[in-house]
């Protein structure tokens, strides 16, 4: 017994560390139950930071598809799309009793999926299955105004935000609102200023499609999205910096703003602010890249791709993975990839449901969700004006 004591090996506390923060989050959760100290080291925040970081960097993201039927299917970006070894299911069923046409998904960040839920909001770590429920605050309370939700992470304050822009129909669909809710104050507030009632929501007749109901990105610290210049009658991007607390317009390519045929809407593509815009009479979508971010002149076109092969003859680039391919849907059930020369590789249908699924591209984390002060919890439905 002895010798066998002598002989015994024993890890660091710092190699199991680095050796935990290597694995998935499905398998961290399961070794949670090894013992006390694998539990605690797991469980602190600054594991699951770490874990995200190094994520993000050498792991692939997934794409979550929800049918119609409300049926959840998380798939590896990287692998063919004919590979079912590498999806599995997700549980939703805090979603019920919600029908699908209650549902739909508002951004994605940092592991995080923010949903609407009919007269609710809903965060969502699929990873975990961790959730929280954002009531509508006062700033949505017009029922006959037309809303978008965008969602986002402020560095600076170790803070999640939900951004609402409401557009009332009344008022030529202008932009007449601005709110913020944040996940460590538990609390919304109006953000007061003139320089965005200037601005309309872009609609079928300024070249985006209704279904496509305007994405909304989260990139260099901002929260973006496509609206309407009332006073030019042209397309802008808008973008709300979370750290700064400003609104900021940036300009469209001259190709896209005088191609009055074309449908085009914002995606984030090379890690940079992009537009993805298709033409139907040719069969095409180009791809446009800001190689740098708010400067006009720097709008590249860098890909045309062709969706001939695509059934419904429909293409919308949604993300791009990490070995250069492009993964899109046909704005239903069917999700197809190219390769970074713009060649189409692959398609494949997840659901036989006429109506379209909700797709969103998120990346595994251990992350929580900030617990909101007591005291602003009960403060909930108060509006707080604040000069932006």
């Amino acid at each position: 017994m002895e010798t066998m004591k002598k002989t015994e090996q024993y890890l660091s506390i710092e190699l199991i560390i680095q050796i935990l923060l290597m694995l998935p989050v499905k398998s961290l959760i399961r070794f949670k139950c090894v013992c006390k100290l694998w539990f605690s080291l797991i469980s602190q925040s600054d594991f699951a930071n770490s874990h995200f970081q190094l994520t993000a960097k050498t792991h692939a993201p997934r794409i979550l598809l929800i049918t119609p039927n409300l049926e959840s299917l998380s798939i590896d970006l990287e692998t063919s799309l004919y590979d079912d070894s590498a999806s599995y299911s997700l549980n939703i069923n805090f979603l019920l009793p919600q029908s699908f046409t209650q549902l739909d998904i508002k951004g994605s960040c940092r592991g995080f999926i923010l949903l609407s839920c009919g007269s609710c909001l809903c965060l969502w770590n699929p990873s975990t299955g961790v959730h929280k429920y954002i009531p509508n605050s006062l700033i949505d309370c017009n029922l006959d105004a037309y809303h978008l939700y965008g969602f986002g992470y402020d560095e600076s304050r170790d803070d999640y935000f939900v951004l609402s822009m409401s557009y009332d129909p009344n008022a030529y669909d202008k932009l007449t609102r601005l709110g913020l809710f944040s996940l460590r104050a538990d609390a919304w507030n109006e953000i007061e200023g003139d320089n965005y009632f200037s601005y309309c929501l872009a609609r079928e007749n300024s070249k985006v499609e209704p279904f496509l109901n305007g994405a909304i990105h989260f990139l260099n610290g901002a929260i973006h999205w496509l609206a309407l210049c009332y006073d030019i009658s042209t397309n802008v991007i808008l973008g709300y910096h979370l750290m700064q607390r400003e609104l900021l317009e940036l300009t469209l390519p001259a190709d896209i703003t005088s191609a009055p045929s074309k449908v085009y809407d914002l995606w984030v593509f090379r890690g940079c602010l992009s537009l993805w815009d298709m033409a139907h009479d040719n069969g095409t979508v180009e791809i446009w890249v800001m190689e740098k971010y708010n400067v006009t002149s720097s709008w590249t076109k860098t890909l045309v791709l062709s969706f001939d092969g695509i059934p419904s003859h429909y293409f919308c680039p949604k993300y791009d993975t990490k070995s250069g391919d492009i993964v899109g849907t046909n704005a239903g059930n069917v999700l197809a990839k190219y390769n970074e020369k713009g060649q189409l590789l692959e398609h494949q249908s997840y659901c036989d449901n006429e109506y379209g699924s909700l797709v969103v591209m998120y990346t595994e984390s251990l992350l929580s969700i900030p617990d909101g002060d007591s005291g602003q919890a009960k403060k909930m439905k108060r509006i707080r004006r604040t000069r932006s």
